[in-house]
């Protein structure tokens, strides 16, 4: 049962790695280059400070996911890996709020404001957005999924305790 609960464990973690990593990476090779009314302006994820914290949130749950697939399954850090992974699934979810309301903007614009959409001028810099928004998706609910199944790893024990 315990080789289960591991197996199921590196898998989601597997996963959410690969999910959280393509994000980063996608949306850090975002850019495109266009002209409009014989105007040259340049999109790139750099330029949006939501975009940044975006990539730079992926990139340290990537790291911190990577470190955790090399944890010995009978360490006394997986209390601690409990509680970081609750923080950095906070930290995705910011970063993926963030980068959606930006990305809404880019592609809608925002009439009350003035701001007009970009994404009829640079569509392979917003496929590449969109692409990178997904992956961020997939992140997130793969560790509310390692979230619930850390809970239950450790509430199951209290619960079935006779008393």
């Amino acid at each position: 049962m315990a080789k289960t609960k591991r197996v199921c464990t590196l898998l989601l973690r597997l996963m959410a790695l690969g999910a959280t990593l393509s994000a980063a990476i996608v949306m850090a090779t975002s850019h495109e280059r266009a002209t409009y009314f014989s105007v040259s302006f340049e999109a790139k994820y750099s330029h949006t400070p939501a975009f940044k914290y975006f990539v730079i949130a992926n990139a340290i749950v990537s790291g911190y996911g990577f470190l955790v697939l090399f944890l010995p399954s009978e360490s006394l850090l997986w209390r601690l890996v409990f509680a970081l992974d609750v923080v950095f699934t906070m930290l995705l979810s910011s970063g993926i709020s963030a980068a959606l309301a930006i990305a809404q903007v880019g592609k809608q614009g925002n009439s009350f404001a003035g701001w007009l959409p970009i994404c009829g001028q640079v569509p392979n810099y917003c496929d590449h957005v969109k692409g990178s928004l997904i992956a961020g998706f997939i992140g997130v609910i793969i560790y509310t999924l390692i979230l619930l199944y850390s809970i239950h790893n450790v509430l199951d024990p209290l619960l079935l305790r006779k008393t």
